[in-house]
């Protein structure tokens, strides 16, 4: 079965993802002579930059996705198909989904990344990843949940693993995490559960290496790691987790903990689908491309973002997995296929780095940009400011400043809703 689009005279440009990348380009080309075609599982755009804020209460769902659909309101030469891209057939330059098949002319690679286990069936089973709204929501609710039965219970051992929190990786995802977490044990939870002893509560950030946020200068590693201590979080550096099974982790040096809420941040992998060859993609999990960011071994087939992987000397393991590179990627991609339409030579990807941050918690943020560094408040003031120029959607923009303020002056969380019970059992 052939996925119902028209059939035009112009190239069709297929992208598979709205992400960051995938978005932008379609974006880009919203006045080529093109029709573009996007798939994607899921009918809406994800920020995930603020997953950890729906997964703590902060923020709904709603406020950080935006439907494709009306992202891409009037733009005469895009199309939208709401399926799941299994197999990609380059030597018929073709797609097949779970809705159909679709032939291009040119197709971009823009999936995106998934939580990596490393190979580890435990970790997968056991520990809450957060790279999507489900994922999210889950750990909302499991959250919640385990408070709610830290109150029935009259098992010492089993309250305390109900109210610790062990989470694994130091990168920004873990950091931000951690720290909600510690701002909800002291802000939010003692007075929905007075009954309970928060002194019992823990909360532990574990990291394989030796630093924090590791891909920072050592001033904003170590006041990150100041703000997050102040907070009440306990941080274990050079310590890697190898076993959990549910209620029990253990570290490789031993050391013992018992937890019912393990949450695994340490790593990411590509989403690839079937039909790209395996020299094309390197041991991490991702696709490698050239400096005009095309598929290694094929003409009209490129990707961008935390899936694709561009050897240079500056970044020989490739850039990193964030926004702004899937954003000037498929700026590039787009700029180079108008270039190639007037007969003129593409251009080679120059990443732009406009610098990093991770916010720890209510006025405390990490901050680098080139050469000038800070933190604190004006930090942390920035990074909102950041956040809220690259939510998709005045309603959304609007929303989540309201619920900032909000939460900002009350410290408080409204967000507190076990709307859909986890069960561990059921986890996709």
């Amino acid at each position: 079965m052939n996925i119902n689009v028209p059939e035009v005279k112009v190239p069709r440009i297929v992208i598979i993802g709205c992400g960051f990348g995938g978005m932008e380009l379609a974006q880009y080309l919203h006045k080529a002579d093109v029709q573009i075609v996007m798939l994607d599982k899921n009918n809406y755009h994800t920020f995930q930059p603020l997953l950890y804020q729906v997964a703590t209460a902060g923020l709904e769902a709603d406020s950080i996705a935006y439907p494709i659909r009306k992202i891409f309101k009037g733009q005469k030469n895009f199309h939208f198909r709401m399926g799941e891209v299994t197999q990609i057939v380059p030597e018929q330059n073709k797609i097949v989904s779970t809705i159909g098949e679709l032939k291009y002319d040119y197709l971009l690679i823009a999936t995106g990344s998934t939580t990596n286990f490393f190979g580890n069936k435990a970790f997968e089973t056991q520990s809450m990843p957060m790279k999507s709204v489900t994922e999210a929501l889950n750990l909302r609710s499991l959250t919640l949940q385990n408070f709610e039965r830290a109150l029935l219970t009259t098992d010492i051992h089993e309250q305390e693993a109900l109210m610790t929190f062990v989470v694994v990786g130091g990168g920004p995802t873990g950091v931000e995490l951690a720290g909600a977490i510690c701002e909800l044990k002291k802000h939010v939870l003692p007075h929905d559960y007075p009954e309970l002893d928060f002194r019992k509560m823990r909360v532990i950030l574990v990291e394989n290496g030796a630093e924090l946020l590791q891909s920072m200068c050592a001033s904003n590693r170590d006041r990150a790691k100041e703000y997050l201590e102040e907070l009440g979080c306990e941080i274990w550096l050079n310590t890697g987790v190898a076993k959990y099974d549910g209620m029990l982790a253990e570290t490789k040096t031993g050391k013992q903990i018992r937890t019912l809420n393990l949450v695994w941040t340490a790593g990411i992998k590509g989403v690839i689908p079937d039909g790209i060859n395996a020299e094309s993609i390197n041991p991490r999990g991702r696709i490698l491309i050239d400096e005009y960011c095309k598929v290694k071994s094929y003409e009209n087939i490129f990707a961008v973002g935390d899936v694709a992987c561009m050897n240079t000397g500056k970044y020989p393991n490739g850039h990193p997995q964030v926004a702004p590179v899937a954003i000037q990627q498929a700026q590039l991609t787009g700029s180079n296929f108008l270039k190639a339409n007037k007969g003129l030579a593409p251009v080679k990807f120059d990443y732009f780095d406009k610098g990093s941050m991770a916010t720890v918690g209510r006025n405390k943020a990490v901050v680098e940009v080139r050469k000038i560094r800070f933190g604190g408040f004006i930090g942390w003031f920035v990074w909102m400011a950041l956040h809220l120029m690259l939510l998709v959607g005045y309603r959304n923009k609007i929303v989540v400043f309201i619920n900032w303020v909000w939460n900002y002056l009350n410290y408080d969380r409204n967000i507190r809703l076990i709307i859909r019970p986890f069960n561990r059992n059921l986890k996709a």
